[in-house]
């Protein structure tokens, strides 16, 4: 029987909130260069916001904007995100590293994220994720763009028969129980006890799953 750990990125391994706040400066420079935008740059109302899907950060932060530029601040974003990743500005969790690299001994181990395929690449190259990670699925490749969905291509492309979904949000937890998966929930920055709360195991620490067997489904 395969069974295999499922990881999302954002903030379960890489802590993307070290990133964030510089390149969203970074792209609002830009904008005023431009000319698309005038003032500070909106820190507060993003704080508030962080961790939602980026088109809501965009229809939040831009609400004036039309669709077309709100695309074209996503793409600066992008970019200025793995410039900050491939300057060694972020950081995975602590002890990342020594977990996975101790549950790679005996599970192959995936990542199962809203991230773009690029961004993804980034941390991977850049932290040599690739050690201990033996497959990095994107959102991009998701017609319907649901986490659920993205984890049963993870599970049918590599013959899982059973697993965990390791995770921060409400939908990493959802999409291990659409996939009748052990859902772990991770208490780190952008985590809310409230999505946390239909977790069947929460943690704190990420080598406390080096103490979960993956020996039996649970539903």
């Amino acid at each position: 029987m395969v069974k295999a750990f499922i990881f999302d990125m954002d903030g379960t391994l890489f802590q993307t909130n070290l990133i964030l706040e510089p390149a969203l400066a970074a792209t609002f420079d830009i904008l005023r260069v431009k000319g698309l935008w005038q003032g500070d740059t909106p820190i507060e109302k993003y704080r508030k916001i962080m961790g939602v899907p980026l088109p809501v950060v965009w229809e939040t932060l831009c609400p004036m904007h039309s669709l077309e530029i709100r695309e074209e601040s996503n793409m600066l974003f992008h970019v200025k995100l793995i410039e900050q990743i491939r300057n060694h500005n972020g950081a995975l969790y602590p002890y990342a590293e020594q977990t996975l690299a101790a549950l790679v001994q005996d599970y192959p181990l995936y990542i199962a994220s809203n991230g773009q395929v690029e961004y993804l690449q980034a941390i991977v190259e850049t932290y040599h994720l690739e050690r201990f990670i033996k497959g990095v699925y994107s959102i991009q490749s998701i017609a319907s763009g649901h986490k659920s969905d993205l984890v049963k291509q993870v599970i049918e492309e590599n013959n899982i028969q059973y697993g965990a979904v390791v995770g921060d949000r409400a939908s990493d937890i959802q999409a291990a129980q659409d996939n009748q998966l052990l859902s772990i929930g991770v208490r780190f920055d952008f985590a809310q006890d409230k999505e946390l709360e239909k977790a069947e195991i929460v943690i704190d620490d990420l080598t406390e799953l080096l103490k979960i067997q993956l020996d039996e489904k649970v539903y």
